[in-house]
């Protein structure tokens, strides 16, 4: 989700596609069983390793899959400090536990969850995995699908309507209708999202205001 603390008036942006993101998550997964990693269960980081976690899990046969939720927090005001949510309910003594999340920004997600379960027990160990790395990131998560080389927000379609909804606000054309509206986002953010993705941020924004 894009947060507050973003500079987003004029940010890059990449909107992915579901067809894009199963095309990654095979990747990802391929790369994982050509690597003869053992893996006993998989943990997904809320909420943005929901669904590569889920596909994962099939695609490898793990069906030991557990979460938590980790939250971008500084008081009231969404920052880039990364913060527990909801505490991971699992056991991971002695298991080789595959972390997943959909994307290595900063790398301050992946620290904070390697240090939480660690806290949960003594994993044998712990991997790393993530559908996008991008190369500014402090953390280099141990097999990712694609790197990032050039920054750049990537919209997941999981999170498209959110995401649509925050740049179409600030950019104050929420009344400007659809047309208008997929010119001024391929003008700053270089997407042009659909009739669709358009209509459903604009009904958020009616929702939340």
């Amino acid at each position: 989700m894009i947060t507050s603390a973003d500079k987003f008036h004029d940010m890059p942006c990449e909107l992915v596609t579901w067809e894009k993101f199963n095309q990654l998550a095979r990747q990802l997964g391929r790369q994982i069983i050509a690597s003869g990693m053992e893996i006993d269960m998989i943990v997904a980081i809320g909420r943005g390793g929901y669904m590569p976690g889920r596909i994962l899990s099939d695609l490898l046969g793990i069906m030991n899959l557990a979460t938590f939720k980790i939250e971008h927090y500084q008081g009231s005001r969404k920052s880039a400090q990364a913060v527990i949510k909801h505490p991971l309910n699992a056991d991971v003594s002695a298991q080789n536990v595959l972390l997943v999340d959909d994307v290595s920004d900063s790398g301050d997600t992946f620290s904070v969850a390697i240090e939480h379960i660690r806290s949960k027990g003594a994993p044998k160990a712990i991997h790393t995995g993530a559908l996008h790395h991008k190369s500014v990131s402090r953390f280099v998560p141990d097999y990712f699908a694609e790197e990032v080389k050039v920054w750049r927000w990537i919209i997941y379609p999981w999170a498209v309507t959110e995401d649509l909804a925050v740049l179409i606000q600030t950019a104050q054309v929420q009344s400007a209708g659809i047309p208008a509206i997929q010119e001024k986002m391929l003008m700053t953010h270089g997407i042009k999202p659909g009739a669709a993705q358009i209509e459903d941020a604009l009904l958020l924004i009616k929702q939340q205001n």
